[in-house]
């Protein structure tokens, strides 16, 4: 299998302006690899980095040492020492991220919501719009709500938004951050397969999911980042 993701010896630590600028270490010498059609999920307890990790490898975060290289055809880009342009680029057509939480723009139809990664990369706005529809139905989301903005709905249905918006394009590195945490059991079962769906077509994943079934029904590898814990 083609190795899409490479996180090399990397290590982050959040300085605490409002504390005096105390150091807080966060993570050390985190070091995986996830490869196309693989699923990598991150385990720990609250606290261990997890989320920070995916965080670095969006480019949210710099990580203070190491690398973090994400193939793309036969290019290779160093996440960690790229700039604005280039990320933004790397996300529009290479990494797509699940955070725990929609942020959209206010009084922004769902399904726009959902729609707008693949209007960015130059799909036409009724394709766009069709096939985020299949996801939000597919998850299920009742039509009469996609036009309304998510700001009105519950948690789990702004999730399921945020897990269409996700999904819609076809990225060839997935990150998913607690993607079921607010969902019931049967939008659990219906994330399942649709990330089980995007390991077939290729697509590498790495996750955070706390979830035990979830995480068994998906990982095909597990990531212990305590073995990462950075001494304070």
């Amino acid at each position: 299998m083609t190795t899409v993701l490479e996180v090399s010896d990397v290590s982050k630590s959040f300085t605490m302006h409002l504390r005096g600028g105390m150091t807080l270490p966060v993570v050390r010498g985190v070091s995986f690899a996830a490869r196309a059609g693989e699923c990598v999920v991150l385990a720990g307890p609250s606290g261990a980095g997890k989320s920070s990790i995916l965080k670095m490898i969006f480019g949210s975060y710099r990580c203070d040492l190491g690398a973090i290289h994400v193939h793309h055809g036969d290019e290779r880009t160093d996440v960690a020492n790229a700039g604005p342009r280039t990320m933004l680029a790397l996300r529009l057509r290479v990494v797509a991220y699940v955070s725990q939480f929609l942020r959209a723009v206010p009084r922004v139809a769902a399904v726009d919501v959902a729609a707008e990664p693949l209007i960015a990369c130059g799909t036409e706005r009724e394709i766009a719009a069709h096939r985020a529809g299949d996801l939000l139905a597919r998850l299920n989301l009742p039509d009469r709500m996609w036009g309304l903005p998510p700001a009105t709905f519950s948690g789990g249905e702004q999730q399921r938004v945020n897990i269409a918006r996700g999904l819609v394009g076809d990225h060839p590195l997935l990150l998913l951050d607690e993607p079921t945490a607010s969902l019931d059991a049967a939008n659990r079962a219906v994330v399942i397969d649709l990330v089980n769906a995007r390991k077939r077509r290729g697509t590498a994943i790495v996750a955070i999911v706390h979830d035990a079934d979830v995480r068994d029904a998906i990982a095909d590898r597990i990531v212990d980042v305590t073995t990462f814990a950075a001494a304070a």
